[in-house]
């Protein structure tokens, strides 16, 4: 399934169809910044601690572009959704673990 670019929010993990997650990290205008986890990733488990983002680089591209990807649901935290709302600890261990907060603060100054 592709996402409306209205679908796409701060804050949020997806899960695209190659099993890849994808978290969103800051938006503004028609740009986003997320942290891309490897394709083919194992389902997260319960512990919503460790994120799969070690490593990773982050990326800046355009809102459409993120959608236009294929997408599913994924169960996280006993809910099954196409998309995850994640806590405060969670989005600062992905951007510490995808070396994204410059980056962040260089968009959000743009």
């Amino acid at each position: 399934m592709r996402l409306k670019e209205k679908d796409v929010e701060v804050g949020y993990l997806y899960l695209t169809t190659a099993n890849q997650y994808r978290a969103v990290l800051a938006m503004k205008g028609d740009f986003i910044i997320y942290a891309p986890g490897s394709e083919e990733a194992e389902p997260l488990k319960l512990k919503a601690t460790e994120m799969p983002f070690e490593n990773q680089p982050f990326k800046k591209c355009q809102i459409v572009t993120f959608a236009k990807k294929d997408y599913q649901a994924f169960d996280f935290n006993g809910t099954e959704a196409v998309k995850h709302k994640l806590d405060e600890g969670q989005l600062t261990q992905i951007t510490a673990q995808c070396n994204a907060k410059s980056a962040i603060a260089a968009l959000l100054a743009e």
